[in-house]
């Protein structure tokens, strides 16, 4: 019984269906179980998304962290980025995202992390409070705690906006497409403090039915939707968010989309200018692009393992200004070391006014000199056939010369091509990446080997 009810427990957070896999119940124990870990002095901030069974689960959570002895700020509708600054503000002391993010509408989850917004996922306290709600160790505290409603949006914002100048920024209509999620109300507070940018809404308002898809960019199949509203205007960019807005996905001027692999590049460089010598984070899976542009740029690019906790992990250890991955999550020093959706959209509104050039000329080079395959994934049926077909792969390459690295999966490098194979944290998919140096022929060719290999 006690898995059962753990099931919705992940790598880097908590997410299931509701209510087979999550209800009311396990999340007020999740919250009884939070507070023991973290044993917060200050509130905790709680925030939710859009989702239709959010309101419940956020007061089922606030009831066990009250039940426990915790005190909890309840800020509302927000994106899990809010959380994040909520929780590194004084007097706070921790913060917890009701969300399920992109995954399916009668889905949803949570997010933690300690003050500070120091993540809590994996070896970093999620398991010991998997633990505990699986064991039933967390009792009522003797003093109960207490709730009170508070906003953080307003500080928030200014946070956000102190990335860039917004008199700085040249007049461009640019199309913004916020999924029916928590986007919506962020995006027209910062609209209001940039007069010279003129957003084209579209999927504009909360709606946790979410009526036009479940708001996930890196289907090819919901892009569609901004792609035609840039084309069918003078847009000089389009911008999609996920449902909690902790990240954001670019349209070029003829509505192509943008690999996210290529933004760490951009935005790399443009962070590189306030802090010259500073070091850059990056994942694994694509790199040869982000390695040339910050060391042009007086940078020091550090790899890092793939996903939240690495990266802000080492972000600290190295005070990086900037970290970023492939998935879309970029990361910033002045930002708590935290993810940001909003910061992207105005570091590259920034980075096309200051240079005078269209976003398709900034990263058109990029793409160019080094190709990538965009992400490929293979199902497979078991952790087994997934360990199986990395380790098949691996000798196949190391046998052929290749550089191999693992610090997250298999990596091989060859002089002209590498590609990175991992398996998801999350179902029974390997996912492949692959980059040449300025060789779209050669990219499809050892793609399609790559491929093939792991489906033997």
């Amino acid at each position: 019984m006690g898995e059962q009810r753990t099931a919705a427990f992940g790598a880097y957070d908590v997410r299931g269906a509701v209510p087979d896999e999550l209800d009311e119940d396990i999340v007020y124990d999740i919250g009884r179980a939070y507070t023991k870990l973290v044993k917060p002095v200050e509130p905790v901030a709680v925030g939710r998304d859009v989702r239709r069974s959010s309101p419940q689960l956020s007061e089922a959570l606030i009831r066990g962290l009250n039940d426990a002895g915790a005190d909890a700020y309840d800020i509302g509708l927000v994106g899990t980025e809010v959380v994040y600054f909520a929780s590194a503000q004084e007097g706070v002391g921790g913060g917890i995202m009701i969300t399920a993010s992109h995954n399916p509408a009668h889905h949803n989850g949570m997010k933690f992390v300690r003050a500070d917004a120091v993540p809590i996922s994996g070896d970093s306290g999620l398991h010991e409070i998997k633990e505990m709600v699986e064991n039933g160790e967390v009792e009522k505290a003797s003093t109960r705690g207490s709730v009170r409603k508070r906003k953080f949006n307003d500080e928030y914002i200014e946070c956000v906006m102190s990335f860039v100048n917004p008199d700085g920024l040249d007049s461009m209509e640019i199309v913004a497409n916020s999924g029916n999620g928590c986007a919506g109300p962020f995006l027209d507070m910062i609209a209001e403090r940039v007069s010279s940018l003129e957003f084209s809404r579209i999927d504009h308002r909360p709606d946790g039915e979410f009526p036009n898809g479940v708001p996930n960019p890196l289907d090819e199949d919901k892009r569609r939707r901004t792609a035609e509203a840039v084309a069918d205007s003078n847009a000089a960019m389009g911008v999609a968010w996920d449902g909690d807005f902790d990240r954001c996905f670019f349209f070029d001027h003829e509505a192509r989309f943008i690999d996210g692999y290529y933004l760490v590049g951009l935005l790399a460089e443009r962070m590189l200018e306030k802090a010259p010598g500073s070091a850059v984070i990056h994942d694994p899976r694509l790199i040869w692009n982000t390695i040339e542009i910050v060391r042009k740029h007086d940078g020091r690019p550090v790899q890092s393992k793939t996903g939240h906790a690495f990266i802000k992990e080492r972000m600290r250890a190295e005070d990086a200004i900037y970290g970023g991955e492939m998935s879309a999550h970029h990361y910033f020093r002045d930002f708590y070391y935290a993810d940001s959706g909003m910061i992207p959209m105005l570091l590259v509104v920034d980075q096309v006014s200051r240079s005078d050039s269209s976003l398709a000329d900034l990263v058109g080079t990029m793409a160019e000199r080094f190709p990538c395959s965009g992400e490929q994934n293979v199902e497979l049926e078991s952790e087994d056939a997934k360990e199986e077909a990395m380790e098949r792969v691996r000798e196949h390459y190391e046998a052929r010369g290749g550089e191999l690295d693992t610090t997250d999966g298999v990596s091989v490098s060859f002089e002209r091509w590498r590609f990175n194979l991992r398996a998801s944290n999350t179902e029974d998919k390997i996912r492949l990446n692959v980059e040449t140096r300025g060789d779209r022929e050669l990219l499809q060719e050892k793609t399609d080997e790559v491929l093939e290999l792991v489906k033997s």
